[in-house]
């Protein structure tokens, strides 16, 4: 193995945690490096600042002909009301961009899907609304305020300028000095940035065997859980690891009030994992949607 190799390595285990799941499961899991969350925030933004182009110059093909652009907004309702359109454009790409992606099943952005990552909840638990939505509004916090006045926000720099300054620099480099990488948005949402390689859709599919003839389950064991639960254990079955499969087992039986037998859980998963996927496809046709256990 060469130098470089062996290094990787090394910081690649410096990165491995173990999560304690609500459920007292422990899965292990590997924080995002400093370097993909810096390339997927540049993708983000990037794919963000491009997309605005793009709309802002659809919209003015299509509506440049009917403003009267020498009047004042005063005197002319309709570009009043292009210009109250933009702001709001503005403000719900602004927000909206990463709040929408990172609440949906993925729980990421495409630049972090690009870069393998995900946010997660630090608790083990479901990634909320709340979650979200203080992770990104610390980002002006952080950065844009402190830009705003560094950039030219205060036409006269001075004290100010050099409190965004430091402002700045302490946020950025706030993720160095702790060891799972958080931003301060992390450390107030109780979130962090995970390592989720996807894999394609079909390995999904086919990742559980048909042992149909082995295990049996009914709709009233089935039932006991949900989307979020299908995900948790879709991982477990993808790592492989041995501690966190008899535990998943240990729990799933225990809370379905079966008994296994030693060396057969990975069997009972991936049995359970079709039946569970199935029996929550089906629901969907009928338009019952089961988020998770407590739903």
């Amino acid at each position: 193995m060469s130098l470089s190799d062996a290094l990787a390595r090394d910081a690649n285990t410096k990165r491995d945690r173990v999560l304690v799941t609500p459920e007292g499961l422990a899965l292990p899991l590997r924080v995002g490096s400093k370097g993909a969350r810096a390339g997927a925030l540049l993708l983000d933004l990037t794919i963000w600042f491009v997309g605005l182009i793009l709309f802002f110059l659809a919209m003015g093909a299509i509506g440049w002909g009917l403003l009267d652009l020498e009047s004042s907004p005063e005197n002319n309702p309709v570009l009043e009301a292009v210009i109250v359109f933009v702001v709001l454009v503005l403000f719900l790409a602004r927000y909206g961009y990463f709040m929408i992606f990172e609440l949906g099943p993925r729980g990421a952005t495409p630049g972090k899907r690009v870069l393998g990552l995900r946010v997660a909840a630090r608790d083990g638990g479901r990634l909320t609304a709340e979650m979200v939505i203080a992770r990104n509004l610390m980002r002006d916090v952080e950065v844009f305020i402190p830009m705003f006045f560094l950039l030219g926000g205060s036409q006269e720099a001075g004290v100010a300028g050099i409190a965004a300054f430091f402002w700045l620099a302490v946020f950025v480099l706030f993720p160095f000095f702790n060891k799972d990488a958080l931003r301060a948005g992390d450390l107030v949402a109780g979130t962090w940035v995970v390592e989720a390689k996807q894999a394609k859709l079909k390995e999904a599919m086919s990742l559980a065997p048909d042992r149909s003839r082995e295990y049996r389950f009914g709709d009233e064991e089935l039932s006991v859980y949900g989307e979020h639960e299908l995900q948790v254990l879709e991982n477990v079955l993808r790592q492989s690891n041995p501690d966190a499969l008899r535990d998943v087992a240990e729990a799933i039986t225990r809370k379905i009030g079966w008994q296994l037998g030693s060396g057969d859980e990975r069997e009972f998963l991936e049995a359970f994992y079709a039946a569970l996927r199935g029996h929550l496809e089906s629901g969907m046709r009928f338009g019952k949607r089961k988020k998770n256990k407590f739903s």
